[in-house]
């Protein structure tokens, strides 16, 4: 086996960090304000939105693959405006690759925002209206901190997916090495080429990583069964 201080082995270790860091951050933001307007309010299309946003949890990555490469690509709506106007091209960078594990681990962090959300009871945030404390503020100080460990616990199990994301970002970013190719795209491109050994020492750095963010998700996830 490679030696445990591999050099290819820990750049993909870091860039696979970095990846999910960026998008986790992202899921965070996007996921925390649409989960809390799908938990409190109600307008029509509210259960339509929420399974347009949940699609990429059961959409194959290849398919969100696809679908990046028809908006962010040279000739995507979104990537031929950055083209012309800004000269940047998203295609095969890492950024391309944050985006890809944005979209695909985005429902994680967004259910388990709207579940944290519903949990907590609207009497305590109508107390602090009545208490003269704008929405934004009751939404700070006492919804948040009410539903906070359920939001972290889904933003946690996004971080373990974004660091496993393989289809959407290979689409999208490729395989370059030191520059898109994230752990799981290694292990992918060590089998292909017969480097067993390598494969095994990226598999278990992988594994290891997700192990760990999987068992702190599970002591944050509020238990829904406290007699069990």
């Amino acid at each position: 086996m490679d030696g445990l201080f591999a050099e290819p082995a820990w750049v993909a270790l870091r860039l696979s960090l970095k990846v999910a860091f960026l998008a986790t951050l992202i899921d965070l933001v996007v996921g925390v304000a649409l989960g809390y307007l799908l938990a409190r309010k109600r307008f029509p299309g509210r259960e339509l939105l929420d399974a347009l946003l949940t699609l990429p949890m059961v959409m194959p990555p290849t398919v969100l693959g696809y679908y990046l490469l028809v908006l962010i690509g040279r000739n995507g709506v979104v990537g031929a405006w950055l083209q012309q106007h800004f000269g940047i091209n998203l295609i095969f960078t890492w950024q391309a690759a944050v985006i890809a594990a944005a979209v695909v681990a985005f429902p994680l962090v967004l259910k388990g925002a709207r579940a944290a959300f519903e949990s907590v009871d609207t009497q305590f945030e109508q107390a602090a209206q009545v208490l003269g404390v704008s929405a934004f503020g009751t939404f700070l100080r006492v919804t948040l901190p009410l539903a906070w460990r359920g939001v972290l616990g889904g933003t946690l199990l996004a971080f373990a997916r974004s660091m496993g994301e393989f289809g959407a970002t290979l689409m999208v970013a490729g395989s370059i090495p030191g520059k898109t190719q994230t752990l799981s795209i290694a292990v992918y491109e060590a089998v292909q080429a017969g480097q067993d050994d390598h494969a095994n020492l990226l598999v278990i750095i992988t594994s290891l990583v997700c192990v760990g963010v999987l068992v702190a998700a599970n002591k944050l996830t509020p238990n829904r069964h406290p007699l069990a």
